[in-house]
């Protein structure tokens, strides 16, 4: 029976679910109906023009909270060691409390992926360039804090896929911290 949904919000919080735990090509509309319990009425009102839509509202949503909780602090840090801190344990929580999976990186690889390649695009530059920054602030040459940033994110993406194949909240753990050690290392 479609469970009753307060507003838009409570449906993108759901729809999030159903597309880390089957990726946005595994997400039929049966499927989003199934489980998260919402009617076809309820989805084409909240979206109305139906799963791409649906996908746009989860990675937007996806896009502010990292903004106002990684994005943001990294942006306007003025202890760059502080911040790499900060940010390894507010992406490891993050991740792990959402079946570790990045939604950004669901879109990356699905079906789909050119439909969202300019957001997932924005994400990953955002990060990576911000955390470059963060790095060269503390004064750490551009082309070395470039490269210390894409390595951090991709190893920290890397241990998300390899921590979801093993079924091991240790990998986030571990790939997470040893990425935060490595930039913290490069600051001293």
């Amino acid at each position: 029976m479609p469970r009753t949904l307060l507003d838009r919000s409570d449906a993108v919080r759901a729809l999030a679910g159903v597309f880390r735990r089957r990726g946005f090509d595994g997400a039929s509309l049966s499927v989003i109906q199934q489980e998260t319990g919402m009617g076809r009425g309820s989805l084409y009102h909240f979206f109305p023009e139906g799963k791409a839509d649906m996908a746009r509202a989860v990675l937007a949503e996806v896009q502010a909270w990292f903004e106002e909780q990684v994005f943001e602090p990294l942006r306007t840090a003025q202890d760059a060691d502080a911040a790499v801190v900060e940010m390894a344990r507010t992406v490891q929580d993050y991740f792990l409390s959402r079946q570790r999976v990045c939604l950004f990186a669901v879109m990356a690889l699905g079906g789909e992926r050119e439909t969202y390649a300019e957001a997932v695009r924005t994400y990953f530059s955002e990060w990576v360039g911000l955390l470059a920054g963060t790095l060269q602030r503390a004064g750490i040459a551009e082309r070395e804090a470039a490269d210390l940033a894409t390595d951090a994110v991709a190893t920290i993406q890397g241990g998300l896929v390899l921590a979801r194949a093993l079924d091991d909240d240790a990998v986030v753990v571990g790939t997470t911290s040893r990425a935060e050690r490595r930039l913290r290392a490069a600051l001293s």
